[in-house]
């Protein structure tokens, strides 16, 4: 039913929430699945985890309201525009060290699509790798804190928000700096793709470029920061960096009656689609536990006794083929249910592990024939594209992400060695 219900188009929070009622209707009785109706919307989002949500959210749109994104593009711009590919490293630097005050791969894409493409195009781009890059970088909000998709693993899996935060900044960065690389060899092979613009700019040019800067920076800071040395807990560190953000906004003289009702209006909209995402998938999570079937699988799982390896490939081969399908909270409240105790139980660490889906939902993010992202840079770009044209783009990238994501499987303490110093 929760195929069916999905392929035909149905919204993933519905599918979960009606298909995990009807199976406790048809399991228990009634009574049962009406208490679940009655009860799990208020108890799932009265939690002081999850407020963090749409404290990120607004920061995160408060933030694009200020026009940091612009003021961080034109900084790495006149930094490194002259290197081989250097618009397209550019356009992933902007988009990485916005994803440290946004938190949404969605509105990192949207956002530098309208601003990027124009000018990758101008300069002689091709359309292809310039919306691939688009694309693939703007799921490094994914892992660079702060994260939503973090947050909503740690209220799943009942792992602590902070460490997992801190624990999604080394490999953000890492897959940023393998996509750097990746652009740079590219462009070296294929230089006709992507050729060096003729525009050059001063060392004080450049110096100044970085006073549009400091928002973010100050930002990152202050959650990141806070969080890390322990001033705050994570949700105490989104309502600041919210409130750091409209500081922002009204010291750059951009806040308006409009412009604020319009960021809030889009902050709940944001926020409302991905509480019902979790409200249903809470319910369908419900179902496979009364039924027993979390229980036996896991069981039959671990008795297995495969090699932990084994587990862990069809971890990554089972968030590929839905992240086909399907967008991430889905897939995470879909299968962590299921999966997290029988990977927890053959030893792996429920922080990397967090990490690690983190990573397979940001390939999910970009992969045919639902990569989100792609269709979201397809919908938003002025410059005249196909979905075919930038799922040929993002071909590069997934090449690239399953590197980073080999070298995190292989190399666990990429992950750790960050929340392990918090203690």
């Amino acid at each position: 039913m929760l195929v069916f219900l999905l392929t035909t188009g149905v919204h993933i929070g519905v599918a979960l929430g009606l298909t995990g009622f009807l199976g406790i209707l048809l399991s228990i009785n009634p009574q049962a699945a009406l208490a679940q109706l009655a009860t799990v919307p208020f108890s799932t989002t009265n939690s002081f985890s999850l407020a963090v949500i749409p404290l990120f959210i607004l920061m995160g749109a408060l933030a694009s309201q200020a026009g940091l994104t612009t003021d961080l593009y034109k900084a790495a711009y006149r930094w490194i525009g002259r290197v081989s590919g250097g618009l397209a490293m550019a356009t992933t630097i902007a988009s990485a060290a916005f994803g440290a005050a946004c938190g949404s791969t969605i509105v990192n894409a949207a956002v530098f699509t309208k601003m990027a493409m124009p000018e990758m195009t101008r300069f002689g781009y091709d359309k292809r790798i310039s919306a691939g890059c688009i694309a693939a970088s703007g799921t490094l909000a994914s892992l660079i804190p702060p994260s939503i998709l973090m947050i909503v693993y740690a209220v799943i899996t009942e792992q602590s928000v902070a460490r997992l935060l801190v624990a999604g900044l080394v490999p953000g960065l890492m897959s940023a700096g393998i996509y750097m690389l990746g652009i740079y060899l590219f462009a070296k092979r294929w230089p006709e793709l992507c050729p060096v613009p003729d525009e050059t700019f001063t060392f004080r040019e450049k110096v100044d470029s970085l006073k549009g800067i400091w928002g973010i920076g100050v930002l990152f800071i202050i959650v990141i920061g806070g969080i890390y040395l322990g001033f705050f807990v994570p949700t105490y560190a989104g309502a600041v960096g919210a409130f750091g953000a409209f500081l922002i906004v009204a010291f750059k003289r951009k806040l308006n009656r409009a412009t604020l009702l319009e960021t809030f209006k889009d902050a709940g909209i944001t926020t409302s689609t991905i509480f019902l995402i979790i409200i249903g998938g809470i319910i369908f999570a419900r179902f496979l536990t009364y039924t027993g079937l979390v229980r036996d699988i896991s069981d039959y799982m671990v008795a297995l006794e495969l090699a932990p390896i084994w587990y862990m490939l069809g971890f990554v081969v089972l968030y590929i083929i839905l992240g086909m399908l399907i967008e991430p909270i889905g897939i995470m409240v879909m299968t962590l249910p299921l999966m997290f105790p029988i990977m927890t139980s053959v030893g792996y660490d429920p922080i990397w592990l967090g990490v690690i889906a983190i990573k397979l939902a940001e390939i999910s993010m970009i992969t045919p024939p639902v990569g989100l992202n792609v269709y979201v840079v397809r919908s938003s770009s002025p410059v005249p594209l196909s979905l075919e044209q930038v799922f040929a783009g993002v071909t590069p990238f997934l090449l690239m992400d399953l590197v980073t994501l080999g070298l995190l499987i292989a190399f666990p303490q990429i992950v750790l060695f960050l929340p392990d110093l918090m203690g």
